[in-house]
């Protein structure tokens, strides 16, 4: 059982969870709670640390087989933990790649979202998980976007980490002309937008950009994208949160899909 602070190990769990360079260097990034361990490509699984306290259920016993994983006073778990109210396991994974091809897919039809120098992790973690949850195919991020490993990110995901594609862009221009030349029509959500995002039709390969929390979309994507749609306010209320305008208007496509 792993009982000190001064632990190597818990050392450097802290440092993963802390450091996104600590976690590109390694390759390796981590995943609190249950759920997240059970639904963890076991390929991906490096490492799982639990509380001594926790109460292994069956599911994770039988999970357990076959995997590295060490035993944690409750104290040190505590320090380890990046929540108030720690679950009991922690589990060490591989990060992954994908290539552009990769997100794309083979679809003829893919809808995808870019996001643009989005800063808030709660965000993109809410963003990846309704993109599951709306049937999208896979998210485009610029340099800017914040560390997808974070762990508030992870946490926001409830999971979706392990099955939504993504890919980080050096040239989100380039990209962009890239999904023109495939047939796939970007929707700008922006102020300034024509049509009320309702209005279209997202049936065909789509993408949406969804740009910074405070200043918007840069000007540079705004000009590239084929159509500037929005959201339609009452009130004095001039915008909405990314993530909940990123959940509409994937929600309106996958409507418009499953008609």
């Amino acid at each position: 059982m792993i009982t000190s602070l001064s632990n190597a190990q818990v050392k450097n769990v802290l440092h993963l969870n802390q450091k996104s360079r600590a976690r590109r260097e390694q390759g390796i990034f981590s995943a609190e709670g249950r759920k997240m361990f059970l639904e963890a490509p076991r390929s991906w699984i490096e490492k799982v640390y639990i509380s001594e306290s926790m109460e292994r259920e069956p599911a994770v016993e039988a999970a357990l087989e076959g995997i590295s994983w060490e035993l944690v006073a409750d104290k040190v778990f505590r320090q380890m933990s990046d929540t108030q109210t720690p679950q009991g396991i922690l589990t060490l994974l591989k990060m992954p790649s994908y290539s552009l091809e990769e997100v794309l897919g083979k679809k003829a039809d893919p809808l995808l979202i870019l996001l643009e120098d989005l800063q808030d992790p709660g965000n993109v973690g809410t963003i990846l998980r309704t993109a599951e949850g709306a049937g999208a195919d896979g998210i485009l991020m610029t340099a800017g976007t914040a560390d997808l490993f974070n762990p508030k990110v992870i946490r926001s995901t409830m999971g979706s980490i392990y099955r939504m594609p993504f890919y980080r862009m050096e040239d989100p221009g380039k990209v962009l002309r890239v999904l023109k030349e495939r047939g796939i029509r970007s929707y700008a959500a922006h102020l300034d937008g024509e049509n009320a995002y309702d209005r279209e039709d997202y049936r065909s390969g789509s993408v949406f950009l969804i740009g910074n929390e405070g200043n918007g979309l840069s000007e540079q994507l705004t000009r590239q994208a084929d159509c500037l749609i929005r959201i339609p306010m009452a009130g004095c209320v001039e915008s909405l949160n990314a993530a909940m305008a990123a959940g509409i208007l994937m929600y309106e496509a996958f409507r418009q899909r499953r008609n």
